[in-house]
């Protein structure tokens, strides 16, 4: 599992979209728990994030359900690709890249740097390892 708050609050809110679609209240309720009145732009972005990532992936992306305390490895790649999407977006590109096993990601890795700065400015970094 991810160390930091905002990592955590998007793997449950990622992966109640892929179970339960776009337009889950779940996880727009944790999105609006978090962030309080600002929510709209992180719910709407990972929206579109989640929908590009179905249209550009040539497989199915393994992802755990909300309950389970481990993440897949699909999930882990995932995360890496939003936490260094910002900083490194060769490296976001080459893990976007492996996990959709699809080289045109460009899409995909522009809506992953995204949603990781709507989280960064809104005090909750997608960071897999330091708690801030």
């Amino acid at each position: 599992m991810p160390h930091t708050s905002g990592s955590r609050l998007f793997l449950f809110a990622m992966r109640r979209m892929a179970s339960a679609g776009v337009n889950d209240a779940h996880a727009a309720n944790a999105l609006l728990g978090n962030f309080g009145k600002s929510y709209r732009r992180p719910l709407i972005l990972m929206r579109a994030m989640m929908l590009e990532f179905s249209r550009v992936s040539n497989r199915k992306i393994l992802v755990a359900p909300c309950c389970c305390h481990r993440m897949t490895g699909d999930e882990a790649r995932m995360i890496r690709a939003m936490t260094t999407s910002r900083n490194d977006p060769a490296k976001a590109f080459e893990d976007l890249s492996t996990l959709f096993m699809e080289t045109a990601v460009l899409g995909a890795l522009t809506c992953a740097q995204a949603v990781a700065q709507s989280y960064a400015d809104l005090g909750c970094p997608i960071d897999l390892y330091a708690e801030g």
